[in-house]
């Protein structure tokens, strides 16, 4: 199984394709992995065979909500706009024209 190298990076303000929503990548997974909030067999993706895509924690913008989204189903925002997350300010400092700066002592 082959393993794509990220598109998308840590402060990149992103779109989800399917479910039409913001958001700010927090951190990047090479491929799937199954957390405390996935255990569930219904929340587990279908593998592709030929490539594994790699998968953003996203802050969703204008609610408290993280996701964890294939790479798949992403797109860089074209809004600009600064993203309406209460936790956006325990992850970055400022936001600039490439995305939001993360704290230099925070490791994601």
């Amino acid at each position: 199984m082959a393993t794509e190298t990220a598109k998308y990076h840590v402060g990149q303000v992103i779109h989800h394709t399917l479910f039409d929503y913001r958001g700010v990548i927090i951190d990047v997974d090479a491929e799937f992995r199954i957390g405390a909030q996935l255990n569930a067999p219904e929340h587990r993706p279908r593998p592709n065979r030929e490539t594994t895509h790699p998968w953003y924690h996203v802050l969703v913008d204008g609610t408290a909500d993280r996701t964890y989204v294939s790479e798949q189903n992403l797109e860089p925002d074209i809004e600009g706009a600064p993203v309406d997350h209460p936790d956006v300010i325990d992850y970055f400092e400022e936001q600039t024209d490439h995305g939001y700066v993360h704290h230099p002592h925070k490791i994601n």
